[in-house]
């Protein structure tokens, strides 16, 4: 009896002992645990659809989500619900009005320009029901751009949005020289050339079409293009395979999301996160999506309050712009839980938390293009992501390996990503190329090869993973990817201009860095700021456009005759302490003026709306 008790005894004491350890040592341990347990489950289902090649796409979760939950609200929008059978009829007679047309067929891609609005997500799926590829377009972009993302993804069809049909208006006739058929999400058009869905959609059969057509036998197959600024100076196509987007499609449900849940997307459906992490979130879940046209700081919490939203999307923006809004009473009466999405900056973080109560924020880090992801799912404040002793043993070993001994020899970590077969690597459509500059060979051993972020991380004793910069020839603004030789081409255009250099400044309290170009007037010329700034309104979309100029008398070139960046991005805007002349865009006087000491203030402290 005393030998029972004593072993007893000795086993709580242990216990509570291995315990006590595990808090001091190893204090995340089951939180990284149940988390990897996830992962592993979700891993194991892909690997199902490779072996077996049948592959279960996200249509195909759509399709089997409106069989099994018919009548369950999939879409609020603008305070309509649209429920998972609305949308998979709607989307089957979209389908049916190509399939009779005779138009497409399977593996042809598909080009979409649309705002925000249920037919975006109807027009999707009804064209991967018929087995296309559909190239989703930045509804920013301008006709240069536009024409050359037709190139890279080899589109002949285009689906835009009825609103955004007059934008196209001067590019329509290269459109037919390239025979490019238009379909407007209309009744009628006054373009003879342009061809109207609605009227036909109204009159097309709602009933399924072949899964044969939709059938996906590889999870390798692209079924998605989305559009990424680069360092080549114009949007670059990557291609989203089916592989990429169960991942996205999975982000919610590994944070722990529901089919309880109510999903709020503010964020466009052209980029990866409102589309394949939000949309494709919410079909994995069987959950429902409240959908914005556009984000509204004033508007969103009175919307959280009325969809009952317990789940956002956001960008470290977004984030900002409701911290910045007059504080009003029952701030923190809502029933949101969970916010997913990237670039938080760590004091935004903990002034969202004070004013709007401790919501858990879902840091994730990766690029549209990337091939691996990282999931802050401790939500430590700061990080993006963590690489644990499970995730380097079993999951991310020879990526991890490879990162600290890069962080050994630059002292500052540059993200590299290393592909293989658990990682692949898609690259870009319509050019190797492009494909080829995003990665490194023979980085450690002779034959590796890695995708190379262009992206500085930090991580710390408790392996935390933080976002430092981006280096390149990018930066971001607004929530958006700029690419600075693309700017610099559209800035050589304007008559007075010899020679420009663009790059990204902090402006303190903004996330991201500012658009600045540095800039030398051609001799028999002089600067005209109201010319610079019609030019950049017309050929730039906002996020694009620069903030600032600084004119200069010759510009500093690297050893391999690059332009400098570094010692310009250092120096800021600051008119105190640079003595070229700087200017401001002002949409005010609708021209860029001069950067007084004054207006310098004025911008730092909030008043300058930017």
């Amino acid at each position: 009896m005393f030998f029972s008790l004593g072993w007893v005894t000795a086993l709580v004491a242990g216990i509570f002992a291995l315990h006590v350890v595990q808090k001091l040592c190893f204090p995340y341990f089951w939180k990284d645990v149940f988390y990897l347990v996830k992962v592993i489950r979700y891993g194991a289902r892909l690997e199902i659809f490779k072996m077996t090649s049948k592959v279960v796409t996200i249509i195909d979760r759509f399709v089997q989500q409106a069989e099994r939950i018919p009548t369950k609200p999939f879409l609020i929008y603008e305070g309509v619900t649209y429920t998972y059978q609305d949308i998979n009829e709607r989307s089957n007679k979209l389908a049916n009005v190509f399939l009779e047309q005779g138009m497409l067929k399977k593996g042809d891609s598909v080009a979409l320009l649309m705002n925000n609005e249920p037919d975006f997500i109807c027009v999707w799926f009804g064209l991967i029901k018929l087995g296309c590829a559909v190239a989703f377009l930045n509804t920013n972009i301008k006709s240069r751009s536009l024409l050359h993302c037709f190139n890279c993804c080899g589109a002949k069809t285009l689906v835009v949005g009825a609103d955004l049909l007059d934008s196209l208006e001067d590019i329509l006739p290269s459109f037919l020289e390239d025979n490019i058929s238009v379909w407007a999400m209309k009744n009628e058009s006054s373009h003879t050339e342009v061809q109207t869905l609605l009227d036909k959609m109204d009159k097309a059969s709602d009933k399924p079409t072949p899964p044969a057509l939709r059938a996906a036998t590889s999870l390798k197959a692209a079924t998605l293009y989305i559009f990424t600024s680069g360092t080549t100076g114009l949007p670059k196509a990557a291609v989203i395979t089916h592989l990429q987007s169960l991942k996205a499609a999975a982000g919610f449900w590994a944070y722990g999301g529901s089919e309880d849940d109510v999903v709020y997307i503010p964020l466009p459906l052209y980029h990866s996160a409102a589309s394949l992490i939000g949309v494709g979130g919410t079909i994995e879940m069987g959950a429902t999506c409240v959908l914005k046209k556009k984000f509204s700081a004033s508007q969103f919490w009175n919307d959280c309050r009325k969809y009952d939203v317990t789940i956002f999307q956001y960008i470290g923006e977004l984030c900002r712009y409701l911290c910045n809004q007059p504080k009003a009473e029952g701030e923190k009466k809502h029933k949101v839980h969970m916010g997913v999405g990237n670039g938080l900056r760590q004091d935004v973080w903990r002034e969202f938390h004070r004013r709007f109560g401790e919501i858990r924020m879902c840091e994730l880090y990766g690029s549209t293009e990337g091939n691996l992801c990282f999931m802050n799912h401790i939500g430590k404040i700061g990080a993006v992501g963590r690489s644990n002793f499970f995730y380097k043993v079993i999951g991310y070993k020879k990526y991890i390996k490879h990162f600290a001994n890069l962080a050994t020899h630059c002292m500052e970590i540059l993200k590299l990503s290393y592909i293989g077969a658990s990682s692949p690597f898609f690259g870009y459509a319509g050019s190797k190329q492009l494909t080829e500059k995003k990665l490194m060979r023979n980085v450690f051993v002779k034959g590796d090869v890695y995708f190379n972020t262009g992206d500085l991380m930090a991580e710390d004793a408790e392996d935390f993973i933080c976002f430092k910069d981006r280096v390149g020839d990018t930066f971001r603004w607004k929530g958006e990817n700029v690419a600075t030789t693309e700017v610099t081409e559209v800035l050589g255009l304007v008559d007075f201009i010899q020679e420009a250099n663009v790059y990204g400044v902090e402006i303190p309290g903004n996330e991201g860095r500012a658009g600045m170009a540095a800039i030398i007037v051609r001799p028999e010329c002089e600067f005209s700021g109201k010319k610079l700034f019609d030019h950049v309104l017309n050929d730039l979309p906002g996020y694009a456009r620069p903030l600032f100029i600084r004119l200069q008398e010759s510009m500093e070139m690297t050893g391999t005759f690059k332009q400098q960046k570094f010692n310009l991005v250092e120096s800021g805007f600051n008119p105190s302490t640079i003595c070229s002349p700087l200017y401001f865009l002002d949409f005010s006087e609708k021209s860029y003026v001069p950067l007084t000491n004054t207006l310098y203030g004025s911008i730092l402290a909030g008043e300058r709306k930017l």
